[in-house]
């Protein structure tokens, strides 16, 4: 359930509620970037809840690190960088 909030659950009832978000995601194309974020993380072999929770919050994360303005290219663009800071 994607809203201010993302909750991602599986099918036995395990749940999480991710909140580092920004309310500039709800732009046009945000939804398909973390949808090919998902498929590109299970590609590599991640289990699928690990997968949306993980991207979920990259996700996030480069919305929050963008700010105003945020389009869908935009957060493309930010993922090498977020994924630095984790290092």
């Amino acid at each position: 359930l994607k809203g201010a909030e993302t909750i991602i659950a599986t099918p036995d009832g395990h749940s999480i509620i991710n909140d580092h978000a920004s309310p500039y995601l709800a732009t046009a194309g945000a939804g398909d970037v973390l949808a090919g974020m998902i498929g590109g993380l299970l590609a590599q072999g991640m289990e699928p809840f690990s997968a949306a929770c993980a991207a979920a919050w990259i996700h996030g994360d480069v919305a929050l690190r963008h700010g105003a303005g945020l389009i869908a290219p935009d957060l493309i663009v930010g993922i090498p960088g977020a994924l630095m800071e984790l290092k």
